[in-house]
């Protein structure tokens, strides 16, 4: 079982339009409605793939109710932690060439007993989970030392943990060993301080977070493939992507196909890369289910290309 923690969810909805004019009245050519969350992205993409999954998250007024009944249509169990403020609503608005433009709102902020009664929620299903995904910002009012305590208490419980997130919330948490990290590149690039312009440059940083404290980095590197640096050494991998319609989600994807597939060593990376390069080419937030996948599109390769210069830089 695959528990999911999202603490900062939204309601997300996609509007579909022929072309995005500022000040014009735009019609929708489609749209939908998508709980939202990274980690809820996560539990949405293993379900998907017929894994179980739990989606620890706080919820709160009509658009709480709203993400709590499309988990439950889609056969997600939620833990869900009430809260006060309401439960953000997050717009994306997708044209035809494959820009997305979306605005995210802040989230409500929690109180100190909410903080306590959501780490005390996911510590108390650590014990039955497989793997533990953290994932996402951190809302207003939880302290950036939040994700370490989870890692702390739930290592304690014996479970193993996956963090996805950045800024001071990823470098509090590498004192805590989590067991894999899940940067993208301009995180990676932040957590290290320098940028990063070529997937040798990436390789640095991602070992740097491991001599941080990180037990393995699997690095998005965005249309160039993804890095995993763990213990056995460092691997590559990389995925022929015929068209991109939204990224929305392919970095949750990635990680739950990666999760799926055991966690570790280049049997999982080569997961994570098709499950993200899959989840590029649908609509929206739309995630991949496994007739989506093209694991023969996936190259994985033991050469790394150190001199590759990032798309993303």
């Amino acid at each position: 079982m695959i528990l999911t923690v999202t603490p900062n969810p939204s309601l997300d909805r996609t509007y579909e339009v022929p072309a995005l004019d500022r000040g014009d009245v735009v019609r929708a050519s489609a749209e939908r409605m998508d709980p939202g969350g990274k980690g809820v992205n996560v539990s949405r993409a293993v379900a998907a793939a017929g894994v179980p999954t739990l989606a620890a998250l706080p919820l709160g007024g009509a658009p709480g109710a709203l993400v709590a009944q499309l988990l439950d249509e889609q056969g997600i169990p939620v833990a869900p932690v009430p809260v006060a403020g309401q439960t953000r609503s997050n717009i994306a608005v997708a044209e035809p060439d494959g820009t997305l433009t979306k605005i995210n709102a802040p989230g409500p902020e929690l109180t100190a007993a909410e903080s306590e009664s959501l780490l005390a929620t996911v510590a108390a299903h650590a014990p039955r989970a497989d793997w533990i995904a953290c994932c996402g910002s951190l809302p207003r009012g939880l302290a950036p030392s939040w994700y370490a305590d989870v890692v702390r208490r739930c290592h304690a419980a014996g479970a193993r943990i996956a963090l996805d997130t950045s800024g001071p919330a990823l470098l509090a948490a590498l004192a805590e060993h989590p067991d894999v990290v899940k940067p993208n590149a301009a995180e990676l690039a932040e957590a290290v301080g320098r940028p990063l312009t070529t997937v040798g440059d990436a390789l640095e940083a991602a070992a740097e977070l491991r001599d941080r404290g990180a037990r393995a980095v699997l690095a998005s590197l965005g249309a160039d493939g993804q890095l995993l640096v763990d213990a056995t050494g460092a691997h590559f991998a990389y995925a022929r992507v015929d068209s991109v319609r939204s990224d929305v989600g392919a970095g949750d994807s990635s990680l739950a196909g990666f999760l799926i597939a055991g966690g570790t060593g280049p049997r999982a990376l080569a997961a994570a890369v098709a499950h993200g390069a899959a989840a590029v080419q649908l609509p929206g937030s739309q995630l991949p289910t496994p007739s989506d996948l093209a694991p023969d599109a996936v190259t994985a390769t033991a050469e790394i290309p150190l001199d590759l210069v990032l798309a993303s830089s």
